[in-house]
């Protein structure tokens, strides 16, 4: 597999296989139970869906329980992290690839992103907005840090691989065709269902 950034082969490679150890478990499942049940309260009728950057499927295992018998698909580009992926969904909707080489051959009912446009470079988020935009035909949920301007921090030792931004607003400028619909904060220190310090858009196709 060959990259047009050096995100994508930090999160091909070690780093990101590291990184399934440290984000899995009841307690994370729980957690997203809650955050989806949030994020989702004011979308109707998902049957299909489509996570770009999905890990070994957290967030999925808890949409299947949210819906069950949803139709879920996925990218995700750590090879080890997506044979895990295709022992929660089938195999078959598992695409190990890098998002920017990702081509929609259909929509879905939500198209979903979390914690996964604030590692991506900044000078190719417009072609991930349009991709994001193009895989589904009614909701979108985009759920990152957020910041009113753009800023680069620092992340686990690492420069460049970890960049703040109101990722939601500059989809909606870009695609007008799509309205908020609902969003909220999850904070780190919640008592009972903890997220990352995730800001949550809920936009609808129109």
């Amino acid at each position: 597999m060959t990259f047009k950034t050096e995100q994508e082969a930090f999160w091909a490679g070690d780093f990101g296989t590291d990184y399934i150890q440290r984000n899995q478990g009841d307690a994370l499942l729980a957690s997203n139970l809650d955050f989806f049940g949030k994020a989702l309260r004011g979308a109707r009728g998902i049957q299909s869906c489509i996570e770009f950057g999905a890990n070994i499927g957290m967030n999925l295992k808890a949409l299947n329980l949210l819906h069950p018998g949803i139709d879920a698909h996925a990218i995700e580009i750590n090879a080890e992290a997506a044979k895990q992926l295709g022992t929660v969904i089938p195999p078959a909707n598992v695409h190990n690839s890098s998002i920017l080489d990702f081509t929609p051959a259909r929509q879905w009912d939500l198209t979903l992103i979390k914690g996964v446009l604030i590692h991506i470079n900044p000078e190719v988020l417009p072609q991930v907005y349009d991709q994001l935009v193009a895989s589904t035909s009614r909701y979108l949920v985009v759920a990152e840090y957020y910041n009113p301007a753009p800023v680069a921090i620092p992340y686990r030792g690492h420069s460049d691989r970890l960049f703040k931004r109101d990722f939601a607003g500059e989809i909606m400028d870009r695609h007008p065709q799509l309205q908020l619909a609902d969003y909220g904060f999850a904070y780190h220190r919640d008592p009972n269902f903890p997220q990352d310090d995730i800001t949550w858009f809920l936009m609808e196709k129109r």
